[in-house]
């Protein structure tokens, strides 16, 4: 499956699906739709039924059963948007073969380096083929692998009917990486028990807990004065907001946790002396922590306003999604089950918690549960992305050794 699913992930990643956070429509960008509508065509090619794509964007497809009994219905979900923190306009993949452990020149004219000595993982790959980036752009291997992966399995199981297998639902939506995936996933509609999103990272990676997520907004209102005659009379929002800021956890930030660190990330400041505007999200494991970064968040506001005058900060907070653990864990057998399919597979699992949040996030809470599990990139939402194709080609493998474990389950299994 490995020439397969790298020769569809090559022409999927050239469509630029970057989603737009201010665009107010879903699909917030056009390029999704074009996608969704190439995909579509491509389901329908393959042999899937029930494939659609509907007002909002989001594409669905049935693999129907070809054996008698009552196994569950299990889907898979992937995501089409690439993140808008870095372009996907003109996406080039580069392929590497038989990476020999050193230095990717990805741009020679700017001087991208691809570096073992920067990103260690790569000499895991050794001998491998990646696929890496021109140095302009991002790939999109979140999650364009995914929805690669996905395609070349369900296509595999088409080409061989003598894999007994129950329904199969799949699923691709827009706006993941705006937060807004699921906002209009149809479970009626999608119709499976339970399903996994493909969109994890590293060989191996399988996740069913992930942050607790909410956004921030600070608004600032200064006053202007001719600086020569300021004292006592100028309000500078651009000072006020950098001092709100450095009055949170220094280390509390991206840059210097891991594991099941929480932090504060300020994603966009702009302003002037008059008024500036400060852009955060608040992450944490617990509830306990999400909620005690919001009042943190609160004080900060507060004591502002106390030295600076009633209104000089307004906060608006946004609950985003939260921690998948406490609706998969009274259905754990389905991450056990998706363990086993690795382990089959000769990938060695690494359950870790996601230290961001997928659309199985937020399904699981809208009554879906839905485990998370790798897709094979690195570096995602840059120009040092990166996917190994024999990840890609062990993801396929797993989707089809799932696949084939649900048909033997029951329904509903105690």
């Amino acid at each position: 499956m490995e020439k397969m699913v790298t020769e569809r992930f090559i022409r999927y990643v050239k469509y630029n699906t970057c989603s737009d956070s201010v665009s107010g429509k879903t699909p917030s960008s056009e390029g999704q739709r074009v996608f969704a509508r190439v995909l579509a065509d491509e389901l329908r090619v393959i042999g899937l039924d029930d494939v659609e794509v509907d007002l909002w964007g989001y594409v669905y497809a049935t693999l129907p059963a070809n054996c008698t009994g009552t196994a569950p219905v299990v889907g898979f979900v992937a995501h089409m948007d690439t993140s808008p923190d870095f372009t996907a306009e003109g996406v080039s993949p580069q392929i590497i073969t038989n990476y020999d452990g050193k230095d990717i020149v990805l741009n020679q004219e700017k001087n991208i380096i691809l570096s073992p000595s920067i990103f260690p993982e790569l000499s895991h790959y050794i001998g491998q083929q990646l696929i890496v980036t021109s140095g302009n752009t991002l790939l999109g291997a979140d999650d364009k692998a995914g929805i690669s992966e996905i395609v070349t399995a369900m296509e595999y199981l088409v080409q061989h009917p003598e894999i007994q297998h129950g329904k199969v639902k799949i699923a691709f939506t827009p706006d993941e990486e705006i937060g807004e995936g699921a906002d209009h996933f149809d479970l009626a509609k999608f119709g499976a028990e339970f399903a996994y999103t493909i969109d994890g990272g590293e060989l191996g990676e399988l996740e069913f807990e992930n942050f607790n997520a909410a956004g921030a907004r600070i608004l600032i209102q200064g006053s202007s004065v001719h600086p020569g005659y300021a004292k006592g009379k100028m309000k500078n929002a651009i000072r006020i907001a950098n001092q709100l800021m450095a009055m949170l956890p220094a280390f509390e930030v991206p840059e210097h946790t891991d594991g099941y660190q929480g932090f504060y990330h300020v994603t966009g400041m702009q302003g002037t002396v008059e008024h500036a505007e400060i852009e955060f999200i608040l992450r944490d494991f617990t509830l306990i922590g999400i909620e005690e970064r919001k009042q943190l968040l609160q004080k900060v506001v507060s004591m502002v306003n106390r030295e600076f005058g009633d209104g000089t900060a307004e906060l608006t907070l946004k609950d985003q999604y939260f921690n998948m653990r406490e609706k998969i864990e009274p259905v754990k057998y389905i991450v056990d089950l998706a363990e086993e399919a690795m382990i089959e597979s000769g990938v060695q699992p690494k359950i870790v918690p996601i230290r961001g949040g997928t659309d199985g996030s937020r399904l699981s809470y809208m009554g879906l549960p839905c485990p998370n599990i790798f897709a094979g990139g690195h570096n995602f939402h840059g120009k040092y992305e990166y996917v190994p194709t024999t990840s890609m080609a062990k993801a396929c493998e797993v989707i089809v050794k799932i696949v084939k474990k649900v048909t033997l389950l029951q329904k509903n299994p105690n």
